[in-house]
């Protein structure tokens, strides 16, 4: 007997509280009444409620055929379940239980779920349902996996003890049918966690749930983050995690991902990979970025004219407040990007830079040249990763400009490509 079971599922302290099984041990089991052993069918289908976390088992589904009117158990009326047979109350009133009819947000696991494709969040086949995984406890069923390897479809047929794979099992909380009407007509299944649920959660967090799942949970998940959001957790999770979503990316998913990260950032990601996925993960890229990144890479310290970014926003002292807010509003630039407006001459010589909170606090009418800090704390073409490391610690900067030897504005380091990972002590 299996004992996988979900993290937030506590059936009882004792092993005999509760039992776990699979749906194909219980299809076309006999259903009988306790009173006098009368054996009233064959399990047809088991129904289940759609309840968070996990569906509910509502009844037993007994389809007589030949013209027969089918019947609901009601669960609350199963007495046990054995080998082969299910012993359940008689009716509590007449001879018979009442005709089944469908429900809203009831399932049919045999209809509905059974040899089912899953499909991921842009509509790939990731696998088939072969089985379905179950937990009995304290007279309630719930549904916690869908198994797709191949030993749910040996059970189905009665050669489970061939049991020729590893059962693989995806929680159902990355699981869900179509509507009943789309799941009887196109025969899908599709993955639970939308797009929207998703790209709520902080990218430190779903990192942490990624480095916890499974293989296909974890892949299912993944596939459901767009670009930014996938490449942000992918830089937040653990080595081992990052080598596990990035070796079974499509080219385009890949490019597109690796397209939301910094030069820092690649390197970063790159220097924890295998060989091979490395240079698979370069070939994407164009080649200028390719180049610097490699330069990261093959040097024991980077310097910041390597490290930086060309994306900032630079104005002249004479812009108004007013000016510079409409232009960062409409800059469309990251977060990081907008902390800071530097303050720059027509031939971009760095002249002094406005925190964005002070930007927001001024009067409209105000200048930049009015409200600048200056001198600039910057950094130089030549400055080592340790040195911008110095710098980040000793300011508490969010980025810091990069500047020529006349203090010409070249570009900007941002405190994520230079601090992930990075212990450093400020030189008394």
């Amino acid at each position: 007997m299996t004992t996988n079971l979900p993290p937030n599922v506590k059936p009882g302290p004792n092993e005999k509280d509760y039992r776990v099984l699979f749906f194909s041990e219980l299809l076309g089991c006999r259903v009988c009444e306790t009173r006098r052993d009368f054996r009233l069918g064959k399990l047809s289908d088991l129904v289940f409620r759609i309840a968070e976390p996990y569906p509910e088992a509502v009844g037993i589904f007994l389809n007589h055929g030949w013209g027969r009117p089918t019947e609901l158990i009601p669960w609350d009326r199963v007495v046990r379940i054995e080998k082969g047979a299910i012993f359940v109350q008689p009716p509590p009133d007449g001879e018979q239980y009442p005709p089944f009819q469908d429900q809203p947000g009831w399932l049919l696991l045999e209809e509905h779920l059974m040899g089912r494709d899953i499909l991921d969040m842009d509509g790939r086949r990731i696998e088939t349902v072969n089985d379905v995984h179950l937990l009995e406890s304290k007279g309630r069923m719930i549904l916690i996996h869908v198994d797709v390897s191949f030993n749910g479809f040996l059970r189905k047929w009665g050669l489970g003890w061939l049991h020729l794979v590893k059962d693989r099992l995806i929680s159902w909380k990355y699981v869900q049918p179509l509507s009943i009407e789309d799941a009887v007509a196109s025969d899908k299944v599709s993955l639970s966690v939308t797009r929207k649920q998703i790209q709520e959660l902080p990218p430190e967090d779903l990192a942490d749930a990624l480095e916890e799942l499974s293989g296909e949970e974890q892949q299912a998940v993944f596939s459901a983050l767009d670009s930014e959001k996938a490449a942000e957790t992918l830089l937040d999770a653990e080595p081992r995690a990052q080598r596990q979503l990035v070796a079974p990316l499509h080219k385009e998913r890949a490019r597109a991902i690796l397209s939301e990260m910094s030069v820092a950032q690649l390197a970063d990601l790159f220097s924890v990979l295998p060989l091979d996925d490395r240079n698979d993960l370069v070939s994407l890229l164009p080649k200028e970025m390719a180049d610097r990144t490699m330069a990261i890479l093959s040097e024991h310290e980077a310097q910041a004219g390597v490290l930086m970014g060309t994306q900032f926003l630079a104005m002249p002292k004479e812009t108004k407040v007013a000016d510079a807010l409409a232009r960062v509003r409409g800059s469309k630039l990251d977060q990081d990007l907008v902390s800071y407006v530097y303050v720059a001459a027509a031939d971009n010589v760095l002249q002094g830079v406005v925190d964005l909170r002070d930007l927001v606090m001024a009067g409209p009418e105000a200048t930049l040249g009015e409200i600048m800090t200056a001198p600039v704390v910057s950094a130089e073409l030549d400055d080592l990763k340790d040195d911008l490391a110095e710098l980040f610690v000793r300011y508490h900067f969010r980025m810091l400009p990069v500047v020529d030897p006349t203090d010409h504005l070249l570009g900007v380091v941002l405190y994520s490509d230079i601090m992930k990972g990075v212990t450093t002590r400020v030189r008394p």
